[in-house]
């Protein structure tokens, strides 16, 4: 069984929450903990937006902050990393001594974070066309005075995600990995496709095990983790130190449990319907109190759509899920598709065996 050591960072069984912009808010993050996530990522930073936001010097502007919050880590979170994104190291680094020092503008979290997380593989356009996220695969030298630059910024540990590269035609994690190990780099995670690829099927693990065997820092592994199964071979083929579940969680935050039962040779069972809706009921209340009522229901709807994904009906009832506009809505839903399913009362045996999510 892995033990996953970044810095001063122990994650007993290497169990990680990818960063999912839009996604892995504290509400999202706090389900995925409650069912087995031993450590988290924040949604993507901007690095540059939480600089500048410090030069707001109006209070009612103040009130309107939009960055800060999202790097906001309580005390129940840790360890969680603060993801960031930027092209110009000196914006990251500022950022990095920001969110370490707790003392910057719009700043509502308890603690800092445990980790600075680079985000170098987002293939997003409006990301790599400002030369950010995956784009930096194709700046190895960019990329590495990133990380000297925060490195030298802060004393908390410092990871980088990373893709396969840029394209077929330039697979150059190895490579890059090493790079950002020498630059200072405490561990990388890799997803297995390039930035042209973008989320089509099909990761290549192989490159993982290949940066695994190329540098001497913890290496995880990311990338086409739908199911304990998955979680299992990724670590025997590829030899990594842990591994970070992104759309496998979505709807399932079970996966996590689901696999360190595997990893310990014990017996899982999956969560019956009631307790599934149960937990999607409470996922939407986290959103509606931390966010308001308006957005809250607004985010949960995608949220509700993968939680039912597999269940007996779930076609219908995501038709309607989509167009829910309070909690009252939602529970009526739920309160009638456990009526449909009383003669199982479990999720589908489909979802059972894969964990895949739509």
């Amino acid at each position: 069984m892995p033990e996953l050591v970044i810095g001063d960072v122990h994650i007993p069984h290497g169990l990680c929450l990818a960063p999912l912009a839009g996604v892995s808010d504290r509400t999202f993050r706090r389900m995925a903990r409650r069912y087995g996530a031993e450590y988290t990522v924040s949604e993507m930073v901007s690095a540059k937006a939480l600089c500048y936001e410090q030069s707001c010097r109006r209070p009612s502007a103040q009130a309107r902050l939009r960055t800060a919050p999202l790097a906001a880590v309580m005390r129940e979170e840790y360890p969680m990393a603060v993801q960031l994104f930027g092209a110009e190291p000196e914006f990251v680094a500022q950022a990095a001594r920001l969110l370490e020092s707790g003392e910057y503008l719009g700043c509502c979290g308890e603690i800092p974070p445990a980790v600075i997380d680079i985000n170098m593989g987002c293939p997003m356009a409006k990301i790599v066309n400002n030369g950010e996220g995956s784009a930096l695969m194709k700046d190895p030298a960019r990329a590495e005075a990133i990380v000297r630059a925060v490195r030298r910024a802060v004393s908390l540990p410092v990871t980088v995600k990373i893709r396969a590269g840029w394209d077929a035609e330039h697979v150059n994690a190895v490579e890059f990995a090493m790079r950002m190990e020498q630059a200072g780099a405490d561990a990388i995670c890799v997803h297995g496709r390039t930035r042209a690829q973008m989320y089509a099927p099909g990761a290549d693990w192989e490159i993982i095990r290949r940066v695994r065997e190329a540098v001497t820092v913890p290496v995880i592994g990311n990338g086409d983790i739908f199911s304990a199964d998955d979680a299992l071979r990724m670590l025997r083929q590829t030899g990594c130190h842990g591994v970070m579940v992104a759309r496998g969680a979505q709807g399932n935050p079970w996966i996590f449990r689901a696999i360190r039962c595997a990893m310990e040779g014990l017996p899982y069972t999956p969560p019956t319907l009631s307790e599934r809706l149960q937990t999607a009921m409470e996922h939407a209340e986290g959103l509606v109190r931390e966010k308001g009522e308006r957005t809250g229901i607004a985010e949960a709807r995608r949220h509700m759509a993968w939680y039912v994904h597999g269940v007996r009906g779930a076609p219908a009832a995501r038709n309607r899920l989509m167009r829910i506009c309070s909690l009252e809505e939602l529970s009526e839903i739920f309160s009638e598709l456990r009526m449909g399913n009383e003669s199982d009362g479990t999720v589908t045996k489909n979802m059972e065996k894969t964990g895949e999510n739509p």
